[in-house]
């Protein structure tokens, strides 16, 4: 992966990490290009492919979480929860997932990357019961918008707000939100380098 091509999607971005943080991007990519050669952890393998569709993707974002208390909700590679505790060492992430394979990765990436801002629970969303509340619970991979914002709006504060990232505008899922949530915004997000569409469907607590 090029510095270059990292450095220039962070400017796009207008998203500011120091030059440790950049090392732990790049660092984070050689982990995930290591760990797939064996566990299949992400279909892309291409390494430029990668940075776009995993880290800039996960950054773009970052405006709309609101800190300190992050939940990522079925983590998988930890996406975008990795990348956004690197760029905000001051935030709080929590990676949960069900997969113990998935969840044995996450801690390693843990470990390797030095993130002591980031803790990893291998749990089922439907039974994680923390004992605190969230500022934001953000998917990017877990479930459909309607079954995300049901299973996890317990576990966000009252002001707290449920971030779904999609791909196109998700019309018949954000018809089926259940009573608990309330829809704030769908707002369109630029990834650069990425000639697809991009949401983040963002909801409240009703």
């Amino acid at each position: 992966m090029s510095s270059d091509r990292l450095d220039a999607g962070l400017g796009s971005l207008a998203i500011e990490i120091p030059d440790e943080g950049r090392d732990r991007l790049r660092a984070y990519l050689a982990l995930i290009e290591k760990w797939n050669k064996v566990h299949n952890l992400t279909a892309i393998r291409n390494p430029d492919r990668m940075l776009v569709e995993h880290l800039l993707d996960s950054l773009s974002i970052i405006a709309h979480v609101q800190p300190v208390r992050i939940l990522d909700v079925g983590s998988g590679a930890g996406l975008p929860g990795i990348p956004l505790a690197i760029a905000r060492p001051d935030w709080q992430i929590t990676l949960l997932d069900s997969n113990h394979k998935r969840c044995t990765f996450l801690r390693q990436a843990v470990i390797e990357l030095d993130l002591r801002n980031a803790a990893v629970i291998c749990d089922r969303a439907e039974a994680y019961r923390p004992g605190h509340a969230f500022d934001t619970a953000v998917s990017r991979a877990f479930a459909e918008t309607q079954h995300f914002a049901r299973v996890c709006a317990a576990n966000i504060a009252s002001t707290g707000v449920l971030l779904a990232m999609k791909g196109l505008y998700p019309h018949e899922e954000i018809a089926q939100l259940p009573a608990n949530v309330s829809l704030k915004a769908v707002v369109p997000i630029t990834v650069p380098g990425l000639d697809a569409q991009r949401h983040i469907v963002i909801m409240t607590r009703a």
